[in-house]
């Protein structure tokens, strides 16, 4: 068994990166979401384009492609042209999406408090029906006013990257 040397670089790279990436967001969560429809948006177009190419191979190998795999694909790369020339529309998208899953997120927990207050007490129990309380009425604020909204999702993507970057820097200085 080969061990570990005490500092683990690449970790140690990973970690002060995303660091830096998760302060950048923390900073300007606008050019974050931009950035990141964008990227989405090229994703979208290789997609698509490949789903084309499935279809067009499919075709001549068989004499039938699958008719799924090229509507979507010619889907996917209108999307993908879409969100690469005007990424303000894939912010919009973000801007009311992501208000809908924190508002259905916080009823489904608010939906679960019995078995919340049987299994882990009356403490856990008022600690969910207050955040989720508090979730809703940001979800709905955040829905009524998309650039809360966009400027929240930068906020929490700026905190993922920072703790994800402390996590892979306890990792680099560990022994495993």
């Amino acid at each position: 068994m080969r061990r570990r040397s005490s500092l683990g670089w690449l970790e140690l790279i990973v970690g002060i990166v995303l660091i830096a990436l998760g302060l950048f967001t923390l900073f300007r969560p606008n050019k974050t979401i931009t950035g990141a429809v964008v990227l989405y948006g090229i994703i979208a177009v290789v997609t698509g384009a490949s789903d084309i190419a499935f279809y067009v191979k499919m075709e001549r190998r068989t004499g039938f492609g699958p008719a799924v795999s090229l509507v979507t694909g010619i889907l996917e790369l209108l999307a993908g042209v879409l969100l690469v020339f005007h990424p303000g529309a894939g912010t919009t998208l973000i801007a009311i999406m992501f208000p809908l899953w924190f508002i259905t997120h916080c009823l489904s927990k608010l939906s679960h408090l019995d078995i919340i207050r049987i299994r882990t007490g009356m403490a856990n129990y008022y600690l969910t029906l207050v955040l989720n309380i508090i979730g809703l009425v940001l979800g709905f604020v955040m829905l009524f006013n998309p650039v809360l909204s966009v400027n929240t999702v930068g906020f929490v993507m700026a905190f993922y990257l920072i703790v994800l970057g402390i996590d892979s820097l306890t990792i680099a200085f560990s022994d495993i």
